[in-house]
């Protein structure tokens, strides 16, 4: 569950990537229209592309921030390119409303402030929808998920009972910035040793460090956990069930007239089926809804 916190990252050595993945870490900044694909077949919807925003609709495309560090859900492949069940989703958004979309890799703390600053017209990266970040940005909210953690195989980890444990995180994520600071202070208000949160730039950095023995459990979005797991389940194991489960959204800038854009589109994709099938194809339609919303989170 990602944050907007920029915060220190502590670099490991590790040069082991998972098994089926490409090196995430690099390329912040390029930008890329190649995965705006349309394998879905879907078709544009005219009168959803009249409600585009004058500017969007004139330059014929969508600019999305994304951090293609967190496969399934937004990653690179073999030539750099951003490919996920999320951009999937917003490649579908854009073939719906006749326009291409355009990706630019950044860095994850980048992405809010590039939206308010006017660089990009939506950011598409596994963003937790909290009422913090609502007094930057809108969500249009398109999933459900939580919190997952793994350890390596055979080894018993209680996530409620980690005090003293090494665990890994990618920096600036929920787990990161608001589940681990909390379990630490439950550990060392009842006098036991602090959880050491070693933090990573991207989250295929975390769970190599899991892999490679280095930390003894991970925390993580569920459907990264869960996808992880299936890339080394010979080395790695789910440890206890999901929890703390949030709506993810795509950014959007406050106020804009894209918001409502992006959620009627979405509804759409849901209502023709093109949202099901995406996230069949991905392996992750538990947490899938049946309506789309904006700024969930308030709401709660």
């Amino acid at each position: 569950m990602r944050r907007t916190i920029a915060l220190p990252v502590m670099v490991v050595a590790a040069t082991l990537l998972l098994a089926g993945c490409v090196n995430n870490t690099g390329g912040s900044g390029a930008s890329s229209s190649a995965g705006s694909g349309n394998p879905y077949g879907v078709t544009k919807d005219a009168a959803l592309a009249k409600t585009l925003p004058d500017s969007v609709a004139k330059a014929g495309k969508l600019t999305v921030g994304i951090d293609a560090t967190y496969a399934p859900n937004e990653y690179k492949d073999a030539n750099g390119e951003p490919i996920g069940w999320d951009v999937d989703l917003a490649n579908a958004i854009g073939a719906k409303l006749g326009v291409k979309v355009e990706y630019t890799i950044s860095k994850f703390d980048n992405i809010i402030p590039s939206i308010t600053g006017g660089r990009y017209d939506l950011g598409v990266s596994s963003f937790t929808d909290t009422v913090e970040r609502e007094k930057q940005v809108d969500f249009v909210n398109y999933y459900n998920a939580g919190v997952l953690w793994a350890a390596p195989k055979a080894k018993t980890v209680d996530p409620d009972n980690a005090c003293g444990l090494k665990v890994a995180v990618e920096a600036g994520t929920y787990e990161d910035t608001d589940e681990l600071p909390a379990k630490s202070k439950t550990c060392t208000d009842a006098g036991k040793q602090a959880i050491q949160v070693l933090k990573f730039d991207g989250q295929d950095q975390a769970t190599n460090a899991l892999v490679l023995g280095q930390v003894d459990a991970m925390s993580a979005d569920s459907p990264i956990t869960e996808y992880a797991i299936s890339k080394q389940s010979d080395k790695i194991e789910a440890a206890g069930k999901t929890f703390d489960i949030a709506p993810y959204g795509i950014a959007v800038n406050k106020g804009a007239p894209l918001t409502d854009v992006v959620k009627n589109t979405l509804q759409a994709l849901i209502d023709d089926g093109t949202y099901t099938k995406i996230l069949e194809k991905w392996g992750v339609q538990d947490g899938g809804v049946t309506a789309a919303d904006v700024n969930a989170a308030s709401k709660q």
